[in-house]
């Protein structure tokens, strides 16, 4: 359902909305930034989620140990979708693309870590 084949025309009418139209050559190179781009902060969400999660499960693990987790956690989720993804005809299943979602993990988790550190010090200091 959200192949590329079928999330071209909606993200193209937003984008030429938002900014004017756009030649079909650009439009395949921004469409697959875009797309690209959603997988990044989507499982970067997800990894922050993840570390949520464990740091409710584990509330005297070090902030490093459900870093591990929520990046162990997003990584499952994004091999299983790729591993679907590959049965599909209008889908492609790649390594790289789990490559991209646990960047994205690692980048909001990095984020996640700064904004714990400025803003509660002492909730980093769980378990020494």
């Amino acid at each position: 359902m959200f192949g590329a084949d079928r999330t071209s025309g909606p993200l193209r009418w937003v984008w030429e909305h938002l900014f004017g139209q756009v030649s079909d050559a650009s439009w395949n190179t921004l469409h697959h930034y875009i797309r690209k781009s959603g997988h990044f902060l989507g499982y970067g969400t997800m990894g922050v989620l993840w570390l949520r999660a464990w740091g409710k499960t584990l509330p005297h693990a070090s902030f490093l140990l459900d870093a591990v987790l929520a990046l162990l956690g997003t990584a499952l989720v994004a091999s299983s979708d790729e591993f679907h993804q590959s049965f599909l005809p209008n889908r492609t299943g790649v390594p790289s693309d789990v490559l991209l979602d646990c960047c994205g993990a690692v980048a909001l988790l990095l984020l996640a870590y700064l904004f714990i550190r400025l803003k509660w010090p002492s909730r980093l200091s769980k378990a020494a």
